[in-house]
């Protein structure tokens, strides 16, 4: 009679596999919304740190530039994606020397990164925002349109695209032009929405979604085109994307 009692009370295999089948449904039901305003909360901040950089810059820039002794409009931070934040740190703060401590300048899901100088799709479990190279920032500036000298036969040029050598009021597109931009979008890829394949997150992909600031001032959530062969910044995107990397 005991042992009946013991049987008659005691849980079943297939009870079991339902309690199981229960809480993973009630699992799913809940991560999604959970996840949602972690991830809105992310974008916020990132679009937040973009609007206080790109003021920085745009001020640094134009203060810069207007001065008569700069006859030169090009100068050394900014031909650089990284260097630019170095002066436009006063206008953000106490000025520092450059470390990964300083908030406004690391996206919050930046958490990987796939080095920007090489052709091997590696991925660095490590935050862009944290390298010594990279100056300690998860953003770039749109850096391109650096003077080439001439050598030989060859004349001087520009390369890529960019704004090296503008000044701002002179983008013939200040709503669409890029002013920063995370660096994924210069791949591209996407902290915010990272792809995954058999090989793990893909290194460069169509469409990926990142963070830019544009001249006019505005921050968008935009996808960055990817035409399959060297980076995004590359080259200007063709029609149906809302932004341009040339100041023309």
């Amino acid at each position: 009679m005991k042992s009946r009692r013991n049987t008659r009370n005691a849980f079943t295999v297939i009870e079991l596999l339902v309690v199981a089948a229960v809480i993973l449904i009630l699992l799913a039901m809940l991560i999604p919304g959970t996840t949602k305003p972690h991830m809105k909360a992310f974008k916020t901040v990132c679009i937040n740190n973009l609007r206080q950089l790109q003021q920085a810059t745009g001020i640094y820039l134009y203060d810069w530039s207007h001065e008569p002794k700069n006859t030169n409009a090009t100068r050394y931070p900014f031909v650089s994606w990284t260097d630019y934040r170095i002066p436009i740190q006063e206008n953000l703060g106490p000025k520092r020397v450059p470390s990964p401590k300083d908030s406004v300048f690391a996206c919050p899901k930046d958490t990987f990164y796939y080095p920007m100088n090489s052709k091997v799709s590696k991925r660095i479990a490590q935050p862009l925002h944290e390298q010594s190279n990279y100056v300690f920032t998860s953003y770039a500036y749109n850096a391109g349109h650096t003077i080439i000298p001439a050598t030989g036969n060859n004349p001087a040029k520009t390369n890529f695209h960019g704004l090296a050598g503008m000044k701002l009021d002179s983008v013939a597109h200040p709503s669409k032009t890029v002013l920063l931009a995370e660096f994924a979008a210069l791949a591209p890829f996407s902290w915010h929405d990272p792809q995954h394949s058999v090989l793990g997150d893909a290194s460069r992909f169509n469409n990926a979604q990142d963070m830019l600031a544009f001249v006019d001032g505005h921050v968008a959530y935009a996808k960055m085109y990817y035409a399959g062969t060297n980076l995004a910044w590359d080259y200007n995107p063709p029609a149906g994307y809302d932004y341009q990397w040339s100041g023309d």
